[in-house]
């Protein structure tokens, strides 16, 4: 079954990205921030419920990913087209995806096939860009006194992803050479 109260859980993070979006660009940031926490709440239940309920779904582990991938560029986005973020950060953020997209294009067109895994840096990269928008948002909509502490950590967090952007460029690089390798020895 498709429908299942986990994939709807997905579902509703996906639509409330571009509420979180028109919140901030309403310059509502509590607004803001109780979509986004709502969204959180979501990205929490879903995966449990789905291992609880035994309703685990090919179209969950796919939907998932995307879901929690466009809520945070759309609100980081937002944040910085706000200037409540540095813009520089989101660039840093857009190229690597780009090149990660890139490298695994290029592969599956070279080798017909793609097995994509997360790497801890990337995993590493996104978590850190997750409490960036967190605190960000947070601090914002709360007045939690935490301004001191978002720049630094904002470009902390520019440094982890551009990191994790050249583990991936290395990463597709050494398949692909392992790759040719291989047909290489075989012709």
């Amino acid at each position: 079954m498709i429908w299942t109260l986990p994939n709807l859980l997905t579902a509703t993070r996906l639509v409330l990205a571009p509420f979180v979006a028109w919140r901030l660009g309403e310059y509502d940031v509590e607004g803001a921030f109780l979509l986004f926490v709502a969204a959180a709440v979501t990205d929490l239940l879903d995966g449990n419920l789905a291992r609880l309920l035994n309703q685990r779904s090919v179209l969950g582990a796919w939907l998932d990913p995307i879901a929690d991938k466009v809520m945070l560029l759309t609100t980081l986005s937002m944040l910085c087209l706000t200037e409540l973020l540095p813009l520089w950060l989101l660039w840093v953020v857009l190229v690597r995806d780009a090149v990660i997209l890139a490298g695994a294009e290029g592969y599956r067109r070279l080798t017909g096939g793609l097995d994509v895994r997360p790497t801890l840096s990337g995993k590493l990269a996104t978590a850190l860009e997750f409490i960036l928008v967190s605190f960000t948002l947070a601090d914002l909509a709360l007045d939690l006194g935490l301004d001191a502490g978002i720049e630094p950590f904002a470009q902390a967090t520019a440094a982890v992803v551009a990191l994790s952007g050249l583990r991936y460029v290395w990463l597709w690089g050494s398949k692909t050479r392992d790759y040719l390798r291989k047909n290489e020895a075989v012709r």
